[in-house]
Order: structure tokens, then sequence, then C-alpha cells
């Protein structure tokens, strides 16, 4: 007897083969199934006698109809090293990894400049930068004849080791060797132009500035991608006019004292330009579209927009004593009718000698009626004569004057946070702009006209009228305005600068700064010292020699010149 095959089976096998013969065909055109009888799993269909058991056939799937059965996996792929699938490393570049680990290359080299080196050339999967088979490339001797012209923009050539320009490396050694020395120019090329080659404060403590230095790091890849290396170098160096004109200068200079002329004072000339091109080189890349400039030899104050003079004025500035540091702010606030915070330096030095041993007023605290001056301890207003002057803690006291006609500061002061406290302000002592050398008094700066700079300043950051700012000044109360847009306040040296004639203007040496640029830069000591102004200069606001003080007009001013009492 036969075995028996369950009615499911024989009816998914009777699909399956009628699927595999017409799989092809449209549903609407195969002919209706007859009708299966519906039978019970109890009383399974035995096949008929004469056919063999049948397998069952394989599913075959509809394309509307998602699979469930597992997808077959892809060949899994052999593994293969690193080292097949890396791209071959060029010889030269293998050999610059290789030689800037040589202490003979690295010697005397900026360490940030080798740092940038090995940044570049550790990833860069194609050949040198500069180097081909016959030597450098038409962009490698871009570069180098482009240094090779550093004096032209008052820098030095001597100061680069470069390679020959026509060398022929045997060897990729050799070609590396050759690829690094340009880099490491390049580098210091980059460093020199934009910031110069000296770091300020090394060079006086008075010079309170970062040069802005181009990341080494950028230099190597932005020139890479140049398409004229030179024309790359070049915009390097500022781009302020003086900057320019001073160049120009320098270039005229160099041909004077080439044909004949007057070489010795043709050089100092140079050496001073020099001194002031290194100076631009420490300034901000962009000062800004409004912007206020002291350039304290200059005794002079400008305000520049859009790269255009606006307004001009005389200043006072520090003595040497108290040399005006040279350095960046933003002018955040214009105080009017300001009150008079004694500094430390005159309390310490003018008013505690009074104070503590009496003095030239018959009293130890007559020196502050003299100048209106109050006592403030811990912030209280107290009687001086309260105070034991010989021992009291002064961290505690402070000294103030209150606003009014007789107040150092004048009408105006203006306030631009700084390590320094220094800001610019009025004064009462009129007389001392009528002199041509005016570094007098404390290191702050005494602008003429400020009632003018301070409508000018308003008028650009809130659209003030020159009736408001009269307005405030004539109430007489402290009333500080803060600006919706700083301003920023450069203190400058520049002791030369240039019209646009090309006619050079030199000032004096007020702080021996120049001396001393000059002698780390050039390694020259030399004293520069101003010509004799012409009558017209005299009328106009260069100010090149020394004239005797003003005399004093009244007894007040007597006794704060005497005390030092400048307004700082």
């Amino acid at each position: 007897m036969r075995g028996h095959f369950p009615v499911a089976v024989l009816l998914f096998t009777a699909q399956a083969l009628a699927l595999a013969v017409g799989g092809s065909a449209r549903a609407e055109d195969a002919a209706a199934p007859e009708p299966v009888p519906a039978v019970t799993q109890s009383t399974p269909a035995a096949p008929p006698a004469d056919l063999p058991p049948t397998p069952p056939a394989p599913a075959v799937q509809r394309a509307s109809e998602p699979s469930t059965a597992p997808a077959a996996e892809p060949p899994t792929a052999q593994p293969s090293s690193t080292a097949e699938h890396a791209l071959p490393v060029d010889a030269v570049v293998a050999a610059i990894r290789t030689k800037l680990a040589d202490p003979s290359l690295r010697k005397g080299a900026n360490p940030d400049d080798l740092a940038a080196l090995e940044a570049f050339y550790g990833t860069r999967t194609g050949g040198p930068l500069w180097m081909t088979e016959m030597g450098f490339s038409a962009k490698g001797q871009a570069a180098l004849f482009e240094i090779g012209k550093a004096d032209d923009w008052g820098l030095s050539a001597a100061a680069f080791e470069l390679p020959p320009a026509g060398e022929l490396p045997a060897s990729p050694e050799a070609q590396a060797v050759a690829e690094i020395k340009l880099d490491l120019a390049i580098l210091k090329y980059a460093r020199f132009a934009r910031g110069g080659r000296l770091n300020p404060p090394e060079v006086s403590a008075l010079f309170d500035q970062a040069p802005p230095l181009r990341d080494p790091k950028a230099v190597l890849p932005e020139i890479a991608t140049a398409s004229a290396p030179d024309a790359y170098l070049q915009s390097l160096h500022p781009k302020h006019e003086q900057f320019e004109r001073l160049r120009q200068a320098l270039l005229k200079a160099r041909d004077d004292a080439g044909t004949g002329g007057k070489p010795a004072r043709n050089e100092l000339e140079i050496e001073r330009i020099l001194v002031n091109m290194e100076r631009w080189r420490w300034m901000p890349e962009d000062l800004g579209a409004l912007y206020v400039w002291n350039n304290v030899p200059e005794f002079m104050l400008y305000v520049v927009k859009d790269g255009k003079t606006i307004h001009m004025d005389k200043t006072l500035v520090g003595k040497l004593a108290y040399a005006t540091p040279i350095f960046s702010a933003n002018m955040q606030t214009i105080v009017f009718n300001p009150e008079w915070t004694v500094p430390e330096t005159i309390v310490r030095e003018n008013l505690l000698p009074n104070l503590r041993h009496g003095g030239w007023f018959g009293g130890s605290t007559s020196i502050l009626n003299e100048h209106g001056l109050q006592v403030n301890y811990n912030g209280r207003v107290v009687d001086p004569g309260s105070i034991d002057w010989n021992n009291v803690n002064m961290a505690k006291v402070s000294f103030t004057q209150a606003p009014g006609p007789t107040n150092v500061l004048g009408k105006l002061k203006f306030l631009f946070p700084n390590k320094h406290v220094v800001y610019m302000h009025d004064t009462i002592k009129r007389e001392l702009f009528n002199q041509s050398m005016r570094a007098e008094g404390h290191n702050c700066i005494r602008v003429a006209n400020p009632d003018q700079l301070a409508a000018l300043l308003l008028a650009e950051d809130k659209g003030w009228s020159s009736t408001q700012v009269q307005d405030l000044l004539d109430k007489g109360n402290n009333a500080p305005v803060t600006l919706d847009h700083p301003v920023p306040v450069y203190m400058t040296y520049f002791t030369a600068m240039v019209d646009e004639k090309g006619k050079v203007t030199t000032f004096a040496d007020i702080y021996g700064l120049d001396k001393k640029v000059n002698t780390a830069l050039l390694g020259k000591s030399v004293s520069f010292s101003a010509p004799t102004p012409s009558s017209d200069e005299q009328a106009s606001s260069a100010p090149v020699t020394t004239a005797a003080p003003a005399k004093r007009t009244s007894r007040s001013n007597d006794v704060a010149g005497s005390l030092g009492f400048s307004g700082d």
C-alpha cells in the first residue's frame, strides 16, 4: 500500500507547476483553475497509484511581494594590507619627512615653522612643492627671486638662507634639502613681512603691541595654491597707505644715495624710514571704518573714516618721565563734566610728601584745599584733618576733584579701557597748545578741542547734533555717555610721515624709541634729531623743535604745574 500525501502538499505542488509553466503570462490571459474539492486533514487523498511521490517545488516570488527568505550573502572580500591600498609616497616628499628630523636642518629654525612643514608634508600625497627633476619649478624660481628683493620692502635679503636658484640636485635627498630651505625662507619672510622682525615689548616696555603674525600652518597651503607665489609674498606686507608711501620714499632715498648727493644724510634718512616701516608692521591689518589715531611724537590727533581724515587736532602727551604708552583699545564712553580721581603716581609723588611733612602752603592739608580735592576713606567722604597721614593705609584712601571750571580734566573725558589707565581729556592749561614741543605732564592725552571731537563721534555713533552736545556741556553735571559702537583708538609712535607728494616729514624722537628700535633692528645706536622747522611749519601742527614752556597765567596753574597736576 502506497503512502498517503497531505492534501496541502498536493495543492502546493499543483500551483507551483502552474506558475512554472505560465509564469510570464498575465493573470487575465490564464484559464480559470478547476475548483479543488474541500477535504479535511483527517481524510487525506492518495495520489494515483502509478505516480511516485513528488517533492515540493521551489517557491516563485512575485515582483510585488516581499521575500521572506534570507538574502544570499555576497562573497566575503579577502582582507588586504594597508600598504596595498596606500598611495605610494613621492621619493622627494619621503626624503623631506626624513630630513625634517635632521638636527643640522632644524638648527636656528623657528619651531612653529618646522611644525608647519611637518604638518604640510606629513599629509602631502603629491610630489614636492617647488622641486622638479630639472631643479626649481617656475613657481619656485618666482618665490626665490621675490625673497631676494626683500630690501625693497624694508626687510633684509641677507636674513634669508636661500638655495641657489640654478641648483640641480642629483638625488631625492638633495632635492629635499633645497625644498626645505626655500620653505623655511618663505615662512620667515611671511613672519617678517606681516609682523616685523622684532617683538615690540622686548624693545621697550612702552610698546604694548602684539603684531598680527600670519599662522605658518596657513602660509604653505596658501602659497601652494597661489597662481603667482611672488604676488602672494608681496600681499603679506601691510596695506596701510603710510607704509606704502614710506616704501616709495625708501626706494627714492636709496636711489639718491647711489647717485651721489649726501650719503651720510641719506643713510640716516633710510634708517629712520626702516624704523617706521617696522612699526607699521606691528599695527592691526584692519584699522576699522572709523577710528581715532593719536600719533604721540607728532603731538597730533586724527579721526579717520573710510580711509580719509575727517578731523585733526593738537594734543599734549606725557613727558619722558611719564611717557605715553603705545597700544590700541576701543573707546566706549565719553564723559561730560568729569570728576577727577587723582592717579596713584600723583598721590605718591606730589600729595603725600606735602600731607605728611607740611609744605609750601602752611599746613599738611592746604594742598587739598588749593585744588578742591575731596578725601575718601573706604568710599566715604572724610575730613582730611582727621587722618594720621604718616600711618594711614593708603590703599583705602582716594582723592577726587568735583566737576567745574578748575577741574584739571576740563569739560570732557574719553575712555578706552586699558591696563595703562590712559585716556584722552580736556585741560584748563590752554596755553600749552601754543608750544611746538608738547610733551608735558603725565601719560594721558590732552586734546585742544575736545568738544569738536565729542560732537563728531556722537554724530557718527548716535546721530546727535552739536546742540545736544553743547547742552550737556552747559549743564555742568557729570554725565557719562556710552557709545553704541565702540571706536578703535590707536596710540602710535611714528616719527616719519609721507604726504601724497612723497615729502617726508620727521618728528622728534621724544622718548628715544627710534634709537632703541634702530639698535635692535640694524645693530646701530643712532640718535635721530629732527630738522629745524620753517616759519610755516612752526605755525602748523608739525612739532619738530623744543620751545620754552609757556609762562603761567595764574597761581592755580602755577601750583598745578609745580606739583605735576596736569590732569594725568
